[in-house]
């Protein structure tokens, strides 16, 4: 069984160094899987247009300021949120968030490095953040007004300054909702539970770009516990990074959100880039395995910027590269029902979010299952349209397509061939890659630039010494 920690396959030495690309030209050669290269913002960084550091919106900051009772947090852990609960509040390294992001394709829903494809699964989701990965898909009728569901579920109607559409403000289950009476009623306590979970999730998996603001539409979803805890979480998040990834990849855009807390720990545990340094060794003992990067860290990663960071994973090397970080941690840590469903991280299914519907494609990374990489299956293009945006759309009844997809994600299991040649593959991706997202300059170790400048009373020469590091 694929415990997703433990090493058994060929190899796990990292991806072969491709051939060097040619620097003048960025890719793709073949643009028929990067068809939507135009409005990638890596073309815009390559014509000079910067855009800058994206706005990273995730508000996991306060969550420490609520205070549950023990019924709450028996509630809490039966809708499936004992691990999410615990999430550390992580310092965002928004200039590295922002050069993933120039790296991540939506046409493959994966990042493309100098390496080869990467891409966080939902093996990555049940063991960083604890979250179900198996279950029911995330998934109810659309809601444009607070009024109505608000009262039924929470039994207080948000005031004007607190709502907007079908949303509400984050402060307002705060203030409201954060300290429930010890000696409150059954009724009381689930109203405030359910305020709590909607303030968690919309604070963290399903954090928007609005900065401040949680659909209720999550709502009638925790209106029995256990029957939340039926909900495979862990694929709507997943389902909602990627649309948020997909998104933020655009040109055009410039802010992201979305579980960045995932996406920031997932590359700390892949890429040896901008990973802090510990004043002391984290312990391997804690789960979600996101607990690694609680704790006192080095300041190291301040003074750096997306231009490094862009610059590192455009001459990403193999050594830099974990393909399975989690096999040093420990593995007994981990619930019985979460490991016995960390073999979907190898299930190439559609995952889902309410209106969000995404491609889960392992066999473009098989290397991080410990598999040789072969050249995978085309991918058809599909739509990504919002459906159901007026109140009362049941979105079951929209999605036959990709709801059929994930009940039979435990027959779409990816198996690789330890006899393939991956030569193939390397030659393959040169050609359909986006190879750099900034220009290469000199690679040489210092270079001298010489800059005149000429005034009336004297010419002076002045050498700038630029350092490749």
């Amino acid at each position: 069984m694929d415990n997703g920690v433990t090493s058994s396959g060929p190899r796990t030495d990292g991806f072969p160094a491709l051939a060097e690309p040619d620097a003048t030209d960025p890719g793709p050669v073949d643009p028929s899987v990067l068809y939507g290269q135009e409005n990638h913002v890596s073309s815009a960084v390559w014509e000079g247009q910067e855009r800058g550091v994206l706005r990273c919106h995730e508000h996991t900051s306060k969550l420490g300021e609520w205070r549950l009772t023990q019924k709450q947090i028996e509630l809490v852990e039966k809708a499936g949120f004992q691990y999410l609960r615990i999430l550390p509040s992580i310092s965002l390294d928004n200039p590295l968030i922002s050069a993933l992001v120039e790296r991540w394709r939506k046409e493959t829903n994966t990042f493309h490095l100098k390496i080869g494809e990467m891409t966080i699964t939902l093996k990555d989701v049940a063991l960083l953040l604890g979250l179900p990965i198996d279950g029911e898909p995330v998934l109810g009728v659309t809601y444009t007004s607070c009024k109505s569901i608000c009262e039924r579920y929470l039994g207080r109607v948000p005031e004007a300054g607190y709502k907007s559409g079908g949303m509400v403000k984050l402060s307002w289950l705060k203030e409201f909702f954060s300290q429930c009476p010890e000696d409150a009623p059954l009724e009381e306590i689930q109203c405030y539970t359910r305020a709590y979970l909607l303030y968690l999730v919309g604070s963290t998996i399903f954090s928007t770009t609005t900065g401040n603001k949680v659909p209720v539409i999550y709502l009638p979803l925790f209106e029995d516990f256990e029957k939340a805890g039926k909900y495979a979480w862990g694929a709507a998040a997943l389902a909602f990074l990627y649309r948020s990834l997909g998104k933020a990849s655009l040109k055009s855009q410039c802010t992201i959100s979305g579980c960045l807390t995932l996406l920031q720990c997932w590359s700390y545990f892949h890429l040896n880039i901008g990973r802090p340094k510990f004043y002391q060794e984290p312990a391997h003992d804690r789960f979600p395995f996101v607990l690694r990067w609680k704790g006192k860290q080095s300041a190291a990663t301040a003074k750096r910027d997306i231009i490094f960071y862009r610059k590192a994973l455009d001459f990403l090397k193999p050594s830099d590269v974990e393909w399975l970080p989690y096999k040093y941690m420990n593995c007994t840590l981990i619930p019985e029902d979460i490991r016995t469903s960390l073999i979907l991280g190898r299930s190439r299914t559609m995952l889902i979010c309410f209106d969000k519907a995404e491609r889960h494609l392992p066999d473009r990374c098989l290397r991080q299952h410990d598999m040789l990489q072969g050249i995978p299956k085309d991918i058809q293009q599909w739509e990504r349209r919002s459906r159901g945006v007026d109140s009362g759309i049941n979105l079951s009844e929209k999605m036959e397509v990709e709801l059929n997809e994930w009940s039979a994600r435990w027959l779409h299991i990816v198996h690789g061939d330890n006899g393939i040649d991956e030569s193939e593959y390397q030659h393959w991706y040169l050609r359909i890659t986006r190879k750099f997202v900034g220009r290469p300059v000199s690679p040489l170790p210092q270079f001298q630039r010489t800059v005149k400048f000429r005034t009336k009373k004297k010419r002076m020469v002045i050498i700038f010494l630029a350092l490749w590091s």
